[in-house]
């Protein structure tokens, strides 16, 4: 079983910038597609990036492009979300995914972290 761990979270201003981490362990990422979801209270889990397993192709939603940057780390297992000029409607829990095989931006993952609370304050 792999084990995500997702850091980083917490309060932030509006306009200000956040860096997101997921380490894994036990098994390495090298050869898994990896994502991240956020879930706002009273609101469904929504995609918001992938990353290939070489780091060569990402997605993002539509309403994060161009802010916030999914990028990682094989040697230490470790996958990151920079988000930047980030609004109070982004409060949300943030939740690192794991899957072998091709990216998707769907929810169909392998693996899930307990996710981070971000909590973006005006």
């Amino acid at each position: 079983q792999v084990q995500l761990v997702e850091s980083g979270g917490g309060l932030v201003q509006a306009g200000g910038s956040l860096r997101l981490s997921c380490a894994a362990s036990g098994r390495t990422l090298s050869s898994y597609a990896m994502g991240w979801f956020r879930q706002a209270p009273g609101k469904e889990r929504e995609f918001v990036a992938a990353i290939s397993w070489s780091g060569g192709i990402t997605y993002y939603a539509d309403s994060v492009k161009g802010r916030f940057t999914i990028s990682r780390d094989n040697a230490k297992n470790t996958v990151y979300l920079q988000m930047s000029s980030l609004e109070t409607e982004e409060t949300a829990v943030y939740y690192c995914a794991g899957r072998r095989g091709s990216i998707i931006t769907t929810n169909k993952y392998d693996y899930w972290g307990q996710g981070t609370q971000v909590t973006v304050s005006s």
